[in-house]
């Protein structure tokens, strides 16, 4: 296992628990450097770099955009950037500026099956209310015992086809891309093996995320098996990508690993976060490449 873990969330977005405590979680894992990447928004990330600072551990800074490519909705993260850069918090609120209608539409959709509680339900789960998801509906309906866990939710109630799903339209590729690297940071593309696409879909994909400015991709992620892991690997050697790894911890019992530890990178990939490696460890949250 290695002690780095560059893809986490907490109740900023749709974790459960506050930064400060998944930054220890992660540090009483043995993980030795650890970027909090909370969904669309950066507010949680002082209260993480300052725990991270009293611990001893290496922090860098991070944030998961949500994009639309085509038909397709997928993340980027953006890691070692600066936090306070204009145009990145700009592009970082005209997404969050639509989460609250998607989320009025999808409980109109769950209404018409007699769920008349369902938006105020799941706002009490939103700490941060710019940010309510469909993850935040998800705890709701297990808590009143509609599914058994929030995977049965989702298979149920909130993908692609089903009454609670939503189309919405999120920042471009190009443009989330353009506010990360502007910021000084690396863009990321996320949990790959999550995506519905396929073979030819996906080559098209890493030539225009590279072309764009797209410099790694999540080899290793809560999400991934062994076999993805392995695959993407591959193609990142294949893509001149350098490799990222991530728990996508939000909350323990929902499927991810716990903050801290992920599995080793597969042979010959480069990792992303050499560029930090050799930094202060105090100083590595708005670190440029080397």
């Amino acid at each position: 296992m290695i002690p780095v873990d560059l893809h986490c969330h907490s109740n900023i977005s749709d974790g459960l628990l506050p930064p400060d405590e998944v930054v220890r979680r992660a540090h009483a894992r043995g993980c030795q450097l650890f970027a909090l990447t909370d969904h669309d928004d950066v507010r949680g990330l002082p209260l993480a770099r300052q725990t991270a600072s009293e611990l001893g551990m290496q922090f860098v800074n991070g944030v998961e955009i949500s994009v639309s490519w085509g038909k397709h909705t997928l993340h980027v993260v953006g890691l070692g950037f600066d936090d306070q850069n204009p145009e990145l918090l700009a592009g970082l609120a005209s997404v969050r500026a639509g989460r609250f209608e998607r989320a009025e539409r999808m409980a109109r959709g769950l209404e018409k099956l007699g769920m008349s509680d369902v938006l105020a339900g799941s706002q009490k789960f939103a700490t941060n209310p710019e940010m309510i998801s469909r993850t935040h509906f998800a705890r709701f309906l297990v808590e009143s015992g509609r599914c058994k866990d929030t995977k049965s939710v989702f298979k149920k109630y909130l993908v692609r086809g089903k009454p609670g799903y939503v189309e919405h339209e999120w920042a471009r590729l190009h443009d989330a891309i353009d506010w990360i690297r502007g910021a000084g940071g690396v863009a990321v593309l996320a949990h790959p093996g999550r995506y519905d696409l396929g073979n030819e879909t996906l080559r098209v994909l890493l030539i225009e995320f590279h072309r764009m400015g797209g410099e790694a991709i999540e080899v290793v992620s809560g999400t991934h098996s062994i076999a993805d892991a392995a695959r993407f690997g591959r193609l990142a050697n294949d893509f001149s990508y350098q490799c990222s790894c991530g728990t996508d911890y939000h909350a323990t019992g929902e499927g991810s690993r716990e903050p801290g530890l992920n599995a080793e990178l597969p042979f010959g990939c480069v990792p992303v976060w050499e560029r930090w490696r050799k930094v202060d460890p105090i100083d590595v949250s708005v670190a440029r490449p080397s």
